[in-house]
């Protein structure tokens, strides 16, 4: 991996959703909800900064162990996007971009998932054959 974490698309997407859910939190209706925003603003500064940590070690197999965790923080991103807008905390139109995003990056995930798995399938059969 000789990429920084800051060039990755997937990564940018990510500033960009914390973005879009950090003043989504700003909305009137969340004042109150210490507990609800803490947890939602946490989970989505989990999506960037388990790329990043792993990232830096160069290794492949503990890249995508914390990709897998960043794609479960999507998850409770988009959870917690379906709680707001159920406890009328705000509606869908308000919702629905950081909702997409988060869609998007979870598949994004995937792929970057894929693509390393495929590459330590060709390492290992490159070594095998030697």
């Amino acid at each position: 991996m000789t990429k920084s974490f800051e060039e990755f698309e997937v990564y940018k997407k990510g500033i960009l959703l914390a973005q879009l859910i950090f003043k989504i939190m700003e909305n009137q209706a969340f004042q109150r909800e210490f507990g609800f925003k803490d947890q939602i603003k946490r989970a989505v500064v989990s999506v960037t900064n388990n790329i990043a940590e792993r990232s830096e070690y160069n290794n492949n197999k503990q890249l995508i162990r914390y990709l897998k965790i960043s794609k479960g923080s999507c998850a409770e991103v988009r959870s917690m996007l379906i709680l707001s807008r159920e406890l009328k905390f705000c509606n869908q139109s308000e919702i629905q971009k950081s909702y997409d995003l988060s869609i998007e990056i979870s598949q994004n995930l995937s792929n970057f998932i894929k693509y390393l798995n495929g590459k330590i399938e060709c390492n290992k059969k490159a070594f095998l054959n030697s």
